[in-house]
């Protein structure tokens, strides 16, 4: 394997982790969601990854493979007062978990900060080979 590929392979994961950081970030915006007007509150999404075998050259990786909604349940909770009450008096928030959000966004944040020093590690790799040709 090129270092050209090394690089390959963490920008690809690089990219991957950010998007896995933009739904988490989501997610965390939407915890304390109530449902809308329709009735239909907030779920939660998680990202699911793809690896790219490396069959042609440069094409190794991993991508996003897909962004799917959590069919948990959503929370409900009896606030007769609240405005977006049902005739029942309960409140439908989001299926958002914030414990798991949090752990998810530390996961995404090491491996994005990983793949960064593996890709400074490689340009550092080609510099150095670069210079014993001076």
């Amino acid at each position: 394997m090129s270092m050209f590929n090394i690089l390959g392979v963490s920008g690809s994961a690089v990219s991957a982790q950010a998007q896995r950081l933009n739904v988490v970030a989501s997610n965390l915006a939407n915890a304390d969601a109530v449902a809308g007007p329709d009735g239909k509150s907030y779920k939660s999404r998680q990202v699911l990854f793809q690896t790219m075998p490396g069959n042609d050259p440069g094409t190794a990786g991993v991508k996003v493979r897909q962004i799917s909604e959590s069919d948990a349940p959503a929370r409900r909770t009896h606030e007769p007062h609240h405005p977006s009450a049902d005739e029942e008096g309960y409140v439908t928030h989001s299926n958002v978990n914030p414990v798991e959000e949090m752990v998810n966004m530390i996961s995404a944040s090491r491996s994005y900060q990983n793949n960064v020093e593996v890709m400074n590690t490689a340009k550092s790799l080609m510099l150095k080979t670069l210079q014993m040709g001076q």
